[in-house]
C-alpha cells in the first residue's frame, strides 16, 4: 500500500507548548521562519490539519509568495497545494477560512461525519472512509485518489501524536522558540501514548533569526507485515548501497542493511563487497554481526532485491542465512526475476518459516537501476 511522504511541521516553546490559553494565537516562529514554512508548503502536494486546528485557529493554509505560486503553475501543478482536514464527526464551521481560500479541499471523515458535513454544506470534497477513521486508509486514499506524494502536516498536537505513534511520519520539522508558556491547560505538541522505540535521527539543525529548526527522521523498523516510515528510509539506503556493487554480467547488484528493533544499524553490505566476486549483499552484512548478538531475533533485514532461495556459488542461499541468524522480518523492494533462476521465491521460503516479508514496490525502480545492464 504506497503512502505519501509525511512531513510533520510544528513550532513549540522551550517547554513544549504549541500555544498559550490567551485569546490570540501565540506567535512562536520568526518572520524568516514563516517564509521557510511558505517555501515548504509550495514544495508539497497537499497540506493537512486536524479539525481541532480549524476550530481553534481558523487557518487559511496558503502559499503566500506569488513567485512560488507562479513556479508551481509553471511546473504544471495547481497554484495551491490540496488542503486536507480530518474529522470523525464532520462537525465543522462551513464559514471557516479553510474552505474559502486557496484551491481544492478535501475532508476525510467517517460515514456518520460525511452525512453531517453534507448537511452543513461544507465546501469541500467529502470522503467517507468507513465507520471509523484510519490513518493508513486516509493516507493511501490521498496517494491513490489525489496523487499526493508529499504531505505536509501542520497540526494539531493530536494529529502529530497519532501519526508518530502509528509510525507514519517520515520526517519531523520542529522549530524551537525562545519562549516559556508554563500553562498546564495550554496545548502541547505531543500527548502520552505508545510511541515507536528508538531515537530519531537528527538530519539538520539551522538557526533562523531567534528560533532553531531541527529536522528528524524515525529509525525504528515497523513490526510484522506493516511498513513504517523508518522502513522506507532503510530500504532507500539499501537501494543506494546497490549502486556501489562492482558490475557483473552474471549476478544482481544488491544492497542490504540489518537494523535492530530500536533503530540501531547493525551492519550493511552489498554484492561482491570487498572483492569477493560471489558475495551476496545479505551475506556480506550478516557476516559483520556476531552470531550471538541478542538483537538479531528482533532485527529487520532490508534488501533491495528479494533474498535468494537458490544459489550455486555457496551452500546456503541468503533466505536461509537470514533464518539461521534468527531474523524473522525482511523488507524488500523487488521480487527476483527469472534472469538467473526460474521461479525464484526467497519470500516464500522466508514466509514458510514464519518470517514477515514486506515488499515496497514503489522502490522497485531504484532497486532495478544498478541492474539495467543485465539481460531481460
Amino acid at each position: 500500500m504506497p503512502l505519501p511522504y509525511v512531513l510533520l511541521s510544528a513550532a513549540v516553546s522551550l517547554d513544549g507548548y504549541l500555544d498559550d490559553t490567551g485569546p490570540e494565537r501565540l506567535l512562536l516562529s520568526s518572520p524568516a521562519d514563516f517564509d521557510r514554512v511558505d517555501d515548504v508548503r509550495a514544495s508539497v502536494d497537499a497540506i493537512l490539519v486536524g479539525a481541532g486546528t480549524i476550530r481553534a485557529d481558523n487557518p487559511r493554509l496558503l502559499v503566500n509568495s506569488a513567485e512560488r505560486r507562479a513556479l508551481r503553475v509553471g511546473e504544471g501543478r495547481a497554484e495551491f497545494p490540496l488542503k486536507v482536514t480530518v474529522s470523525g464527526s464532520g462537525e465543522l464551521d462551513p464559514g471557516a477560512a479553510f474552505w474559502h481560500t486557496g484551491g481544492a479541499k478535501v475532508l476525510l471523515t467517517t460515514d456518520r461525519g460525511a452525512a453531517r458535513a453534507h448537511a452543513l454544506g461544507i465546501a469541500a470534497e467529502v470522503v467517507p472512509l468507513g465507520a471509523e477513521l484510519d490513518w493508513w486508509a486516509a493516507l493511501a486514499h490521498l496517494y491513490e485518489r489525489y496523487g499526493v506524494r508529499r504531505l505536509m502536516v501542520e497540526g494539531g498536537g493530536t494529529v502529530h501524536t497519532q501519526l508518530l505513534r502509528e509510525g507514519l511520519a517520515d520526517e519531523l520539522q520542529l522549530v524551537l522558540a525562545p519562549l516559556l508558556v508554563g500553562d498546564p491547560d495550554a496545548p502541547r505538541l505531543f500527548g502520552p501514548g505508545g510511541y515507536q522505540r528508538g531515537r530519531l535521527r537528527l538530519v539538520e539543525t539551522r538557526r533562523i533569526e531567534d528560533v532553531v529548526l531541527m529536522r528528524y527522521e524515525p529509525t525504528a523498523p515497523g513490526t510484522g507485515s506493516r511498513a513504517s516510515a523508518a522502513d522506507r528510509h532503510w530500504l532507500a539506503l539499501a537501494c543506494e548501497l546497490a549502486a556501489l556493487c562492482p558490475p557483473s554480467r552474471t549476478a544482481f547488484s544488491v544492497g542490504a542493511v540489518v537494523v535492530g528493533a530500536d533503530g540501531t544499524e547493525l551492519a550493511r553490505g552489498y554484492s561482491r563487497e570487498g572483492g569477493d566476486l560471489v558475495a551476496h549483499a545479505e551475506e556480506a552484512a550478516l557476516a559483520k554481526i556476531d552470531a550471538t548478538d541478542p538483537r538479531l531475533p528482533a532485527a529487520t533485514v532490508y534488501s533491495s532485491l528479494e533474498p535468494c532461495a537458490h544459489r550455486a556459488s555457496r551452500p546456503a542461499p541468503c533466505a536461509r542465512l537470514i533464518l539461521d541468524a534468527g531474523i524473522r522480518r525482511v523488507v524488500t523492494a523487488w521480487r527476483e526475476p527469472d534472469t538467473f533462476v526460474v521461479a525464484a521465491d526467497g519470500s516464500g521460503l522466508l514466509a514458510a518459516a514464519g518470517a514477515a516479508v514486506v515488499v515496497l514496490p514503489e522502490y522497485e525502480e531504484r532497486a532495478r537501476r544498478p541492474n539495467l545492464h543485465l539481460p531481460g
